[in-house]
Order: structure tokens, then C-alpha cells, then sequence
């Protein structure tokens, strides 16, 4: 049926009133108003008729087919009214394209007790620059610069510059990764931080103290890097699988870029994890790496003090073996947690060494079979407040050094190799403002060296700008 018209709905309005205005109008008033009604009554009557007689029409009789009737509908039927056009696209802003940029300030102040100039891990052979508490005084730190952006539906890539203290300019990362692989699978391909261990791939504004743990300054330099590919799956089930390997030119320490066309050596890794309950959630994982050197040199003083230069090639293997723990205060308006980690690796090499002072250029065998550990809690007792401590261990174990065994060179004449069992006790106080800042206080006893231990006290700051991912677990 049609729709009333609005002129029929006040007419029954008005009719409706006619009772209660009955005294106040006149007998002409309602009479004019009962004459309308009439009116509207007939003239309502007879469209209704009219629609009737149409939708009989419509009605198929028996034993004719339908295809007439439908014809007939299509006649009488009014126009279809036209489809609204659809609303025009919003235009894309050329900032839809723009990567996302973020930049990491950070800086301190740091009081040593022993100078730095004299600091190395005793019983390891040095893994360059990256060791050590840094300068005294008020110093930059490693500012970091990262570009990233969805490159099409199937990549996506990022770099990370970094702005060191001494105002060079480094690549940590620079890297593209897979968008669609699917089944769990990505591949990364250029220069990235390895995720082998738990540590490693955490750039350092992420970390819960200023340092990195004296077996990563021992046995990688600070941060293993891999120039090439990643290939990392992860299982389709409710809790953590993780699989994955990497490859590349072998171009950071304890490896060194090969004079060849192909790969040097492997990383590959597996990690595990979940839930317990809804406070605890843990990980734990197992590293290997197996990576090849040639020529790789670090300097010493021989048992007279002159200057030498002693090179290692030969192979480099190490293991890994991590585990976190994190919980939470479910219901606590304070957001408390507590935070575990800890991590153990054993490296093993064999080769040789050779040893170059003003005079001579002798070479030897070379072995070594070295560990080391640490574990580290992190408290936030307050939601901007946290409390931290760390302990360090490493074991030089037993080096063979073939040049000292033949008793061509004594052991004084290689300093930086004689046993050793470096230790550190760390403790820190952070305060984050907001999840863009951080100040940090936090001293440490660090027992590395062959000398007395070094009492260092550091005071950091650290103010991220622009847009940042999340973190790791």
C-alpha cells in the first residue's frame, strides 16, 4: 500500500481534536472541518480502490504462465530510481608514502676508577673497539636513526645509522623483509642484527642497562651482525615455535670476510615459549654459530713491552642457550613486574696463530675452549620506577698456544691470553617520565681486567622522537 499523505494525517489529527475544541469554535468552523474530512475520506478511498485493482492485476491466474504477469509488472511498475553514484574515493595524501622515521638521543656521564685506555678482558683475545665502559666524563652516546616503511603488499625494509661517539657515521641495519609468504615464513636479506641468542637483535636504547654483558663483549664485540639472508619460521600453534637460519659474508667478529664467492659459515636457532597462567610468560632458546677467520688480528705487548701483532685463522664455533621469565601483578594499579633473563655460551676454536714483532714473524697452533654467562633481574616496583641488578662470569679455559708449547715464545709474551676469570656485579636505577624517556643511574664492580677491579658509575639519559615500534619480549 501507498504511503498517507501528509494533508490525510492532519485531517485525522484534527478530527481527533474536534471534541475538545468543540466549544471554542464555531458551528460553521466544524462543519467546514467536517466537509474536509469527507473530502479526504472519498478521495483516500478512492486511490486505495485504484491499488487494489492494480495488485489483482498483477496476481497470476490459474493456468496462465507466469511470463505474462511479469510483463504486465514491468508496465504497470513506476521506474526504478536511478542507484546513488558511490561516494567519490577520498585522494590519498602524499604523506600516505612517507616511511616512518625515528630518532634515539642518548648520552652520559660515566666516573671510572681505572683508566679505559687499559681495559681489556683478560684471557680473550680482544673483539675490538665496542669493549669497555667508554670515556670518562660527559659523553654522547650512540645516537640512532631509523627509516621504515611498507615498501609494496610483499616487502617492507628499514635502516638503522647510527651516530657513534667519536662522530662516526655506522649502519647497524639495513635490511628488507617478506610481507607474504605465508605458513609462518619470512625471509630478511641485507645487513641485520642476528637473532641468534636473546640479547643480540635488542638495539641498545632497548636494553635494562647501559652495557651489554661482558660474554657478548667477549665473544661477539658487542652485537653480532650478519651481511646476507635470514630465513625464520614460525608454527602455526598456540604457543611460540621458532625456527630459523642465516648466512652471510662472515664479515664481524669471531668470523671474517672469506677471499671467495660464497658463504661464510651458519647461525641457526630455535626458541620456545608461552604462558603460565595469565601473570608468567617465558621463552627459552638454543644458538649455534659456526663461523670461519682468516688474518684476524688484534694487537699485544710481548714479555719485553714491545708492540706485536698476532692473527688467528682457523674456525670459530659457539653456542647459545637463553631463558626468560617475565611476570606481572594481574590487578595491581601500579603495573608491577618483575623480569628475568639470562643467558650461557661456550665457544670453541682451532687454528692458527701467528705471531709478528719488529724483528720476527713466527706462526703455531691455536686452540681455545671458553665460556660465559650472565643472569640479570629487573623490578618495576612503581609505574616509572625500576630497579635492576646483573652478575657477569666468563671462563678463559684451558688456550693452547702452539708457538708457547714448541718453546719458541713463552706465555708472558702473549699478556692478553693468559687465564683469566673476568667478573661484573651491576646495579641500576631507572626512571621513565613517559615511554619516550629515560634516566638511568647505575654503578658497577667490574672485576674484567688483569688489574684491580674498576669501580664505574654511570649516569644515562635516553629520549626517543618520532614514531617507534615495539619492543621485544
Amino acid at each position: 500500500m501507498g504511503k498517507i499523505p501528509f494533508h490525510v494525517s492532519v485531517a485525522a489529527c484534527a478530527a481527533a481534536l474536534l471534541p475538545s475544541i468543540g466549544q471554542a469554535a464555531s458551528d460553521a468552523d466544524v462543519e467546514a472541518l467536517r466537509a474536509e474530512l469527507a473530502r479526504v475520506k472519498a478521495e483516500y478511498a478512492e486511490r486505495l480502490a485504484k491499488l487494489e485493482a492494480q495488485i489483482d492485476q498483477l496476481q497470476p491466474n490459474p493456468g496462465v504462465g507466469t511470463t505474462a504477469a511479469v510483463d504486465q509488472a514491468a508496465v504497470a511498475a513506476p521506474p526504478a530510481e536511478p542507484e546513488a553514484a558511490p561516494a567519490p574515493q577520498a585522494a590519498r595524501s602524499a604523506s600516505t608514502f612517507n616511511p616512518a622515521i625515528s630518532l634515539i638521543l642518548a648520552g652520559n656521564y660515566s666516573n671510572l676508577s681505572n683508566s679505559p685506555e687499559d681495559y681489556a678482558i683478560q684471557g680473550f683475545v680482544p673483539a675490538g673497539d665496542e669493549i669497555g665502559p667508554g670515556e670518562r666524563g660527559f659523553n654522547l652516546g650512540e645516537t640512532e636513526l631509523t627509516i621504515a616503511a611498507s615498501i609494496d603488499p610483499y616487502f617492507m625494509g628499514s635502516m638503522t645509522v647510527a651516530i657513534t661517539p667519536e662522530n662516526e657515521i655506522e649502519i647497524e641495519e639495513a635490511y628488507f623483509r617478506t610481507l607474504a609468504l605465508g605458513e609462518g615464513f619470512t625471509v630478511k636479506g641485507g645487513q641485520f642484527f642476528s637473532s641468534l641468542g636473546y640479547l643480540n637483535e635488542i638495539h641498545g636504547h632497548a636494553w635494562d642497562f647501559v652495557d651489554q654483558p661482558l660474554v657478548y663483549q667477549a665473544f661477539f664485540g658487542g652485537q653480532m651482525a650478519v651481511q646476507g639472508l635470514q630465513l625464520k619460521w614460525i608454527a602455526p600453534l598456540d604457543f611460540l615455535v621458532e625456527l630459523g637460519v642465516e648466512s652471510g659474508n662472515g664479515d664481524y667478529f669471531p668470523g671474517t670476510r672469506q677471499d671467495q664467492n660464497g658463504l661464510n659459515g651458519v647461525i641457526a636457532y630455535g626458541h620456545v615459549g608461552g604462558d603460565l597462567g595469565d601473570s608468567i610468560a617465558w621463552r627459552a632458546g638454543v644458538s649455534y654459530i659456526d663461523l670461519d677467520a682468516e688474518g684476524r688480528e688484534f694487537e699485544d705487548r710481548n714479555a719485553a713491552g714491545d708492540d706485536v701483532l698476532n692473527a688467528f685463522s682457523g674456525s670459530s664455533e659457539t653456542w647459545v642457550v637463553d631463558a626468560e621469565l617475565k611476570w606481572t601483578a594481574q590487578g595491581d594499579p601500579r603495573r608491577q613486574y618483575v623480569k628475568l633473563q639470562g643467558e650461557y655460551m661456550q665457544r670453541k676454536e682451532d687454528g692458527d696463530l701467528s705471531y709478528t714483532d719488529a724483528v720476527s714473524s713466527l706462526d703455531g697452533g691455536y686452540s681455545s675452549d671458553q665460556s660465559g654467562w650472565y643472569v640479570q633481574g629487573v623490578y618495576q616496583f612503581l609505574p616509572r620506577w625500576r630497579l635492576g641488578a646483573r652478575y657477569d662470569s666468563l671462563d678463559s679455559g684451558n688456550t693452547k698456544i702452539g708457538l708457547v708449547q714448541d718453546g719458541l715464545l713463552t706465555a708472558g709474551d702473549f699478556p692478553l691470553l693468559l687465564p683469566g676469570s673476568p667478573t661484573r656485579t651491576s646495579l641500576t636505577l631507572d626512571w621513565s617520565p613517559s615511554e619516550f624517556s629515560r634516566l638511568r643511574a647505575q654503578y658497577a664492580w667490574d672485576d674484567a681486567s688483569a688489574g684491580p677491579a674498576d669501580d664505574q658509575f654511570f649516569l644515562q639519559y635516553i629520549y626517543a622522537l618520532g614514531a617507534h615500534g615495539a619492543h621485544k619480549f
